[in-house]
């Protein structure tokens, strides 16, 4: 009961207190002009911080807003940046296929590797055109400057092609455009090298020989230069091996050409 007394007796102090205050403010406005200047002065000036305030309080939030806006229209330009960038690397790329002087009865596609394996003997590579850009499985991927694989499967935007570096895949090469015909296989070794087999035991393949597809496969174009010969080697004395050092650069790959033969289903039934 002392306690709620003492609280209401602190209430009345301090309603007489601000009373007495308010009382006091009014008579000091009241009885000189100065200090009614300087009453006036300082309220403005307390008005105008707090009016300033809070406008700087809205100028952030404004600042804020402007700023999504900038990169809202910061992402666009990206986007039509890309879109450019996009059309100059076809450009580019169809520059380049039109130079290579590729067999005119396919059709080519250029492409951008997506992803690539290369860490195990079954390799792959994907690449970020699909069959709405016409490509087909069963299709050639290549370069001007030789064999990187063959496509597997086709997405709508993305296909995905079994690497040269894959012991699935072997290519119908010749060495020489009149010399003996073999396939070429990648041995699991060195990126950069790839193996000829069924080599007759008498002929000797001399060092530097150009070995270039056949022409005798339905899927890959004739006479692409593959690489060249470093020689050739007797294993278990029955078999002979040729060596071969692929032009291709696998490690710096980037750009690659799918190469589609229209005939190929008729060439392979005819085969049958």
């Amino acid at each position: 009961m002392a306690q709620k007394g003492r609280f209401f007796s602190g209430l009345f102090t301090a309603a007489v207190f601000i009373s007495l205050e308010i009382a006091a403010v009014s008579a000091l406005k009241s009885s000189s002009v100065l200090q009614d200047i300087w009453i006036n002065r300082f309220s403005h000036n307390v008005m105008a911080f707090s009016w300033g305030s809070i406008n700087n309080v809205r100028g952030y939030f404004g600042l804020r807003e402007q700023n999504e806006i900038l990169a809202g229209r910061n992402y666009e330009l990206f986007k039509e940046l890309q879109h450019y960038k996009e059309l100059e690397k076809e450009s580019q790329a169809m520059a380049k296929l039109d130079s290579a002087g590729l067999p005119s009865r396919f059709n080519y596609i250029p492409a951008e590797i997506t992803a690539m394996g290369t860490n195990s003997r079954h390799n792959y590579i994907i690449l970020n055109k699909g069959s709405e850009h016409g490509v087909k499985p069963l299709s050639a991927i290549i370069t001007p400057n030789g064999v990187v694989g063959m496509i597997y499967s086709v997405d709508r935007r993305y296909s995905y092609g079994l690497s040269l570096l894959n012991d699935k895949i072997s290519v119908s090469v010749r060495i020489g455009r009149e010399g003996i015909v073999a396939p070429m296989n990648w041995d699991g070794g060195d990126f950069d090298r790839a193996i000829l087999k069924n080599i007759p035991l008498h002929l000797e393949v001399p060092e530097g020989d150009t070995v270039l597809t056949s022409g005798l496969s339905a899927v890959y174009p004739a006479d692409i230069p593959v690489g060249v010969t470093t020689g050739s080697r007797l294993v278990d004395g029955a078999v002979n091996i040729v060596d071969v050092k692929l032009f291709v650069d696998f490690s710096a790959l980037r750009y690659v050409i799918i190469a589609e033969n229209p005939d190929r289903a008729a060439i392979e039934e005819m085969s049958e």
